[in-house]
Formats: structure tokens, sequence, C-alpha cells
């Protein structure tokens, strides 16, 4: 853990060392976007942090809340990054609560496995029916049949 001088680091800088976003950027939009308090407050990316800090990220309908450990400017492996802070009891107990109910009942239209059915397969459909495909075909002659 390497600690930044003066005891100060941003706090996008010190979320992309802790490894919740993949880049810089992305953790200073997601604290523009208000995804991301410290203490209860919504942020800026230049807010500085300090160890015992209390941060809500927000990721999709997954929120988790985790206190502010150590300080680091520089993303270093995940195992150190995971020494930069800690998540309460209370975020993983609903973050597991969370998991569940996403496993139990999941979203219906990830069940689709295709589009819309293929020509073969309306002829298929038409077929069951009992409308086979001579019935339905449109026919130019004037006696119908």
């Amino acid at each position: 853990m390497t600690q930044a001088s003066e005891g100060k680091v941003r706090l996008d800088k010190w979320l992309w060392a802790a490894r919740f976003y993949k880049t810089r950027s992305l953790s200073s939009d997601e604290i523009d976007k208000g995804r991301v308090t410290v203490n209860g407050q919504v942020a800026k990316p230049s807010r500085d942090v300090k160890p015992g800090d209390v941060l809500e990220l927000r990721s999709g309908p997954v929120v988790r809340t985790v206190v502010v450990r150590a300080l680091s400017g520089v993303r270093g492996p995940a195992p150190v990054a995971a020494l930069l802070y800690e998540e309460t009891a209370e975020s993983l107990a609903r973050r597991q609560d969370q998991a569940e109910q996403r496993r139990l009942a999941p979203e219906p239209a990830l069940a689709l496995q295709q589009g819309q059915p293929t020509k073969r397969d309306r002829r298929d459909m038409q077929q069951l029916a009992g409308r086979g495909q001579w019935n339905q075909r449109w026919s130019a002659s004037l006696d119908d049949e």
C-alpha cells in the first residue's frame, strides 16, 4: 500500500487504484453522474478521500458500501487493492440477497435464445396450426376452391 503524500488522494484516483473502475475517467464519470457518495453526500471527482470515509457506490441495481482503510494513488495488484477498503457487513448481505433474487427470478428477456422466427419456422408453425402452405397462397384465379 503506497501512502499518498500528505494523506490526500482524489476520489476518482482512489476508486481507480482500489479497482472499482477500470479507468480513472470511468470513475470520474460515475462520480459526476451521482452514483458515488462520500459520507452520505454527493461528491466531486476532485474531493479528497481520507481513511474512515464511508463510500456508497451504485452500479446498476447493486449498491456497495465500503469504508476507506488506506490511501493509494497507484493502481496495483488486486490483492493489494483489496486492502484499501473494507465492505460493510450490511452491504455484503444486501448484495448476496440481490444476487439470490436475480438467480431465482431471472429477467425474462434474458431467456430468449433467438430473435424472430425464420421463414422455415413460420411455415412449420402454419403447418402445425392446420393451415397448410397451399391454403395460404394467393391465387389470381376467379374461382374459389
